[in-house]
């Protein structure tokens, strides 16, 4: 069988414990490797390492407008299946989590209609999950 490519992305955390708490616990995301200061995710089949370090995460740098929305930058995240998308905004509901942009159709009608939804995790970052349409829209230009 063909290897198909994991992305891998280390970030750092202020606190491993809220870290672990929020990515494992409210996420859902399978635990791999750890020790006292960083924690291997199983990020829906890509690596993804919390790493807590002196300051943690300095937080968005900044935001751009996109269809009438301020949205952090940077920021990284998934492109999930339509259940998979709704099922994750009903449980980071259910556990109170703030929503930067609350889950919306963004580019309804238009090429690259996508649902989508950003947050911050305990550290600052920001994570954005979407889901298309039509997923050969994905790099449509």
């Amino acid at each position: 069988m063909p290897h198909r490519p994991c992305f891998h992305l280390a970030i750092p955390v202020d606190d491993i414990d809220a870290a672990r708490e929020f990515y494992g616990g409210t996420l859902g995301l399978g635990q791999g490797r750890s020790d006292t200061l960083w924690t291997d995710w199983n990020f829906y089949g890509h690596q993804l390492v919390t790493h807590q370090t002196p300051g943690g995460s300095p937080g968005p740098a900044g935001h751009n407008p996109v269809d009438g929305h301020e949205v952090p930058v940077p920021h990284f995240g998934l492109v999930l299946d339509h259940d998979d998308f709704h099922d994750l905004a009903e449980k980071l509901a259910a556990a109170q989590v703030e929503f930067v942009i609350e889950p919306y159709v963004r580019f309804e009608g238009q090429q690259g209609e996508q649902w989508t939804m950003f947050l911050l995790d305990p550290a600052g970052n920001a994570l954005e999950f979407k889901s298309f349409a039509d997923e050969s829209q994905i790099f449509a230009g």
